[in-house]
Order: structure tokens, then C-alpha cells, then sequence
């Protein structure tokens, strides 16, 4: 507890690390906003060790940013100390990924799908908190079976960990077959461990935190999905979208990140704005934007249209009331959650998508070739593209099959030196040559930069 008071300051509303969404700009905007500790996005390990343009981007932070939490994954422990001794001295905390469920943490073999792997997690665990000079924490998911998830908290507790966060799902609850967190787990790994427990999932809105902190004993609550749809969740307020927006380009301003980042961004802060039919077209070029004036532009357009509606100038004619009954829906315009459906309905509806695939397959056109074999409707368009072709001329001359000198690789024919591009790339840097073949001007460039740079000197 030590740990969460002193070097944390009693953290309540915590915002989780998000792949490609906890970025600098987004911490500070949700910060500003009441958010108290905040995560990194998930690093890899090995990658941060290697590669120093991605460590200084992970790494990115500033005075308002704190305290932080740096979140890595990986399953082996030297490479793991290595990384994260080289990112101690900018957090308060080195966070172990042991929960992550994705596809590609399975191909990597991280993050949830080490749960089963004990021995391998004591020995992370144990040689990150021996070695470094701040703690080490872990996030994970449960076990179907609760006394398992019990065991493993407290087998990550002797291992050294001093704060768990507990997301109330196991690793098959994803996309969505999400489904409910179940906080009955956080208040079985509460009960049985002495470090401080923070409860992950179930997080849409601030009465749901005031709910899972009484219900469930925890000393924080933590949010992804629900701080990306509305930043200023932790005041307990639903803005209009573009409030946020524009607090957050701005920040972007000041601290750049990828567009793809502030794209994701924009995208769940006017999903229900956006999933309209009227406004494809600013979701398209919402989809496209590239520069932040043009992200800016969108921002204002949307905020032009709705603005009205919020003053209350103009009437909002559409459903202010959930179907079936009395409860209010809020307008499209405010920050709110996203709710999906139910495992079940969406079982139901996938069930019905196929029966309807079904029915038109059977009334589906069947398409043969020239022998008579059933073949796709794509294989038939390639086949007549295919035979609108001219035909060739009889003097063309067939491509050569040679192989570059230097490697296996084609032969590039028009190549000077009778190598392929990356082998006469290579080349013409080293020797200061050019290829007119290959399209490599080595030679014209660095000629040209020494003009120039002799026209400067001049001047």
C-alpha cells in the first residue's frame, strides 16, 4: 500500500495502457480531465532495446505527465530487465502486460497467453523487481475458474509484484464475444493478496465507477474503451464531441504524434455523430485527413452542424428515447460509451447473416470455364480480362532469367553493372556512381547537395 500512496498519490481514475491510443497528448488531455495515474501503450520489449527511435517515441512525457506507468510485454526476463532498466528512470512503476488477448500477442507469445507459463512469470517478475530501483506491477485476466485466478495473484505477489490490476474477463472475451467483466474475481484476488488491487472493465460511466469501488473493495477503477469514447468520464460529464476534440488537436500541436493516432482518436470521439447515413461523407473525409488542419476542419464542420441542436436553436426530431421504453437517450453529439451487443444477440445475428448467405447462395449463378469446371465469379472476370488482352508482338523479347552476381536475385535488364537494384543500390552509394536502369542518381544527388551547399558558403 506503501507504493499507491506514496510514490502514486492514492490513485483512483486510472486510464489503462492502449496500443496506438495512450500517447502523450491523449494522457495529458484525460488528465486534465480528472484522470489520476496513466499508462503508456503496451511496448514491446525487445523492440524498445533495439531500436532507439522507437524507444524515444515510447518514452515521450512531460512534467504534467506524472505519475506514469511504463507498461512492456515480452516472455523473456533478461530482455525485459534490459528494457526496462533503460525506461526506470522516466516512471513511477514498470507495468508486466499479462493480459493482453489479441492474435498477435498469441503469435508473440505474450501477454495472456503466458498465464499458464508460472515458472517463466516468477522468474520475469522476480528478476524485474530485484533489479530495478521502482516497482513492478502486473495487469492480467482470470482463470474460468476462480481459486486458479486466487492462486495466480498470489503466485505474482511472491514473485515480487506490488500492485495488480484485475480485468474481470478471461483471455476467449474479446471483439465481440467481450461480454461482462465479472467483478466477483476482483473481490476474490482482493480478499487473498496484501498488495493494492485496482478493478479493470465494466467502466462506461461515473456512476459505474462509484458502483465497482463499493462492490468490489478496490483501492482504483480502470478504463480504456470507456476514457476513448469520453475523455471527461472521470468528472462524470457526456461534453459535446468537439470540446475534446479540439482540446486534444491542440495538445498534438504541442506534442506531435502519428496521424493514425489522432485518425483512432476522432473516430471514437463522434462514433455515434459518424455511424449517421447524413454524414458519410465527413466520415470518409475524416478517413482521409492527413494534415491537422484538415482533422481541424472536420472537427469545425461536425461542430457547425450540431452546435444548433445543443444551444437548443433547433429541434432535434430524432429518437430521444431507447425503444421499448421511457429511458432517455442522450443526442448523437455528446461524448458517451459505446454498447455492444451481447455475446448471445450477436451470436443470433451472425446465425441469421448466414442463414441469408445460405438462401442467396442457392440462388447464386454458377460460373464454368472453357472445360466445362465450376470456378468463381472472380476466377471468371480474370479469365475474360485475361482474353480481351492484345496479343504479344512477335519481336518481343522474352525476360531474361539471369541471376544477379552478387546474390540470388533477378537480374535487373537494364542495370549497368549487371546487378539486381538492391545489390546496384548498394553499389552506387559506396562508389558514387549512377544507374539510369534502376533509377539510382547516387552521383547527380551528391553532386547537387555540394553545389548548393557551395552556393550557400558563398552567400
Amino acid at each position: 500500500m506503501e507504493f499507491w500512496k506514496d510514490s502514486l498519490g492514492a490513485p483512483v481514475y486510472i486510464v489503462a495502457p492502449m496500443v496506438d491510443a495512450s500517447e502523450l497528448p491523449w494522457r495529458l488531455l484525460s488528465r486534465r480531465h480528472g484522470a489520476q495515474l496513466c499508462y503508456t501503450p503496451m511496448l514491446h520489449s525487445a523492440v524498445f532495446c533495439k531500436d532507439p527511435k522507437y524507444r524515444k517515441e515510447a518514452l515521450a512525457s512531460c512534467e504534467e505527465d506524472k505519475p506514469l506507468i511504463v507498461q512492456f510485454c515480452g516472455n523473456d526476463a533478461q530482455i525485459m530487465v534490459e528494457a526496462a532498466l533503460l525506461a526506470q528512470d522516466y516512471c513511477s512503476a514498470i507495468d508486466i502486460n499479462l493480459g493482453c488477448p489479441q492474435a498477435i500477442a498469441k503469435r508473440g507469445h505474450y501477454g495472456a497467453f503466458l498465464q499458464d507459463e508460472w515458472s517463466l512469470l516468477t522468474e520475469i517478475v522476480s528478476t524485474l523487481s530485484k533489479s530495478l530501483h521502482i516497482p513492478v506491477t502486473c495487469k492480467i485476466r482470470v482463470f474460468e475458474d476462480i481459486q486458479k485466478t486466487v492462486e495466480y495473484a498470489k503466485m505474482l505477489e511472491r514473485a515480487g509484484c506490488k500492485m495488480l490490476t484485475v480485468h474481470g474477463r478471461t483471455r476467449d472475451q474479446k471483439g465481440p464475444l467481450t461480454g461482462l467483466a465479472n467483478w466477483d474475481y476482483v473481490i476474490a484476488v482482493k480478499n487473498a493478496v496484501k498488495i493494492p488491487v485496482i478493478s479493470n472493465g465494466n467502466i462506461q460511466c461515473i456512476q459505474d465507477i462509484q458502483r465497482c469501488l463499493e462492490y468490489t473493495g478496490a483501492v482504483g477503477v480502470m478504463t480504456a474503451e470507456g476514457n476513448l469514447y469520453n475523455p471527461i468520464l472521470f468528472r462524470g460529464l457526456n461534453p459535446p464531441s468537439w470540446e475534446p476534440a479540439m482540446e486534444y488537436l491542440d495538445l498534438t500541436d504541442k506534442y506531435p504524434c502519428p496521424f493514425s493516432y489522432i485518425r483512432g482518436h476522432l473516430f471514437k470521439l463522434f462514433h455515434h455523430v459518424l455511424s449517421l447515413p447524413e454524414n458519410n461523407e465527413l466520415r470518409i473525409k475524416l478517413g482521409a485527413a492527413n494534415t491537422l488542419d484538415i482533422f481541424r476542419s472536420v472537427v469545425t464542420e461536425i461542430k457547425d452542424i450540431y452546435l444548433p441542436y445543443h444551444e437548443g436553436k433547433i429541434k432535434w426530431q430524432q429518437r430521444t428515447t431507447e425503444e421499448g421504453s421511457a429511458n432517455l437517450m442522450l443526442p448523437p453529439w455528446l461524448c458517451q460509451s459505446y454498447v455492444r451487443l451481447s455475446p448471445d444477440e450477436h451470436l443470433k445475428k451472425i446465425d441469421l447473416q448466414n442463414d441469408s448467405d445460405d438462401k442467396q447462395n442457392q440462388t447464386k449463378r454458377q460460373y464454368e470455364d472453357s472445360e466445362g469446371n465450376q470456378i468463381s465469379r472472380k476466377r471468371m472476370k480474370k479469365l475474360r480480362r485475361t482474353s480481351r488482352r492484345p496479343p504479344k508482338p512477335e519481336n518481343c523479347v522474352p525476360r531474361s532469367l539471369d541471376i544477379c552476381s552478387k546474390c540470388v536475385n533477378p537480374l535487373g535488364s537494364k542495370c549497368l553493372y549487371k546487378l539486381c537494384k538492391k545489390c546496384c543500390k548498394e553499389k552506387c552509394f559506396i562508389e558514387e556512381l549512377d544507374c539510369p536502369g534502376h533509377r539510382v542518381l547516387i552521383k547527380t544527388r551528391r553532386d547537387l547537395a555540394k553545389y548548393y551547399a557551395k552556393q550557400e558558403s558563398v552567400k
